[in-house]
């Protein structure tokens, strides 16, 4: 994988957004791989509404988000009302983040994010424009990545550095089984019970370590009255998928 961009694509452009669109967007269809299957990936036509790439054989859909600062924790995308709506659709695409050196045209981080980590609650609903604004009214939104637990964030490239590529497609099988849960609210209490682990910090863990979250995930779930038998039963469903293993009575392991 080369990670500086082919800068004489972009000689006939003179705007600065046009040039790096092109920039970026060759270098994920020159340099990056299907992480389903492992095989090339194309470009859609330009301006499709759902997707930047697809893989021609699994079909997954892809959508680029690209920025020259830090990803940080949250990356501005388009309107609200429109985000809800994919995230509800059966055609929505999960999305690469490319962090980009605009000193020297190279790739500094660029990481999937599978459509199964994308609910409701990692999308945060901006302030409507002000009434002198062009699209006066018009609400966009944000992706909260501090929301989504760190196995959602699959890395081909950190800090300038190339994944191995069999490391990266299995990431990517590893929670594929999030797919099979269609109701928002289970699903967002899997992921909320993967933050959870994330933060403890350890590879090892306890069902004590998980209780300490009671608190918050009752502020997130106020009208479940049984919080630790959910955690209980999400750390079922987690180690049953192979996510955890079970160690001993009350103690897990992160695969």
């Amino acid at each position: 994988m080369q990670l500086a961009f082919d800068i004489l694509i972009a000689n006939r452009y003179k705007s600065q957004p046009q040039r790096i669109r092109v920039l970026t967007e060759n270098w994920v269809k020159d340099e990056i791989f299907c992480p389903n299957c492992g095989n090339i990936i194309s470009c859609y036509e330009n301006n499709r509404p759902v997707a930047d790439f697809y893989c021609t054989n699994c079909h997954e859909d892809y959508e680029l988000k690209s920025k020259k600062n830090p990803m940080g924790k949250k990356i501005v995308d388009g309107a609200y009302k429109t985000m809800i709506e994919r995230l509800q659709s059966a055609n929505n695409p999960n999305f690469f983040f490319l962090n980009y050196n605009i000193q020297n045209y190279e790739t500094l981080n660029f990481l999937v994010i599978p459509k199964h980590f994308f609910t409701p609650t990692i999308i945060e609903k901006r302030k409507p424009l002000s009434q002198n604004a062009r699209r006066a009214g018009w609400i966009g939104c944000n992706i909260l990545l501090q929301n989504i637990p760190q196995s959602g964030k699959i890395f081909y490239v950190k800090n300038g550095k190339i994944e191995n590529k069999k490391s990266v497609i299995e990431k990517w099988h590893r929670t594929l089984f999030l797919r099979e849960s269609k109701r928002a609210d289970l699903k967002g209490w899997i992921l909320d019970i993967m933050n959870c682990i994330d933060k403890i910090g350890k590879r090892e863990f306890s069902l004590n370590d998980v209780y300490t979250f009671e608190k918050l995930l009752k502020q997130k779930h106020p009208n479940n009255k049984h919080v630790k038998d959910k955690i209980r039963q999400q750390l079922q469903f987690l180690r049953d998928k192979g996510y955890l293993d079970f160690v001993a009575r009350g103690k897990y392991r992160l695969n």
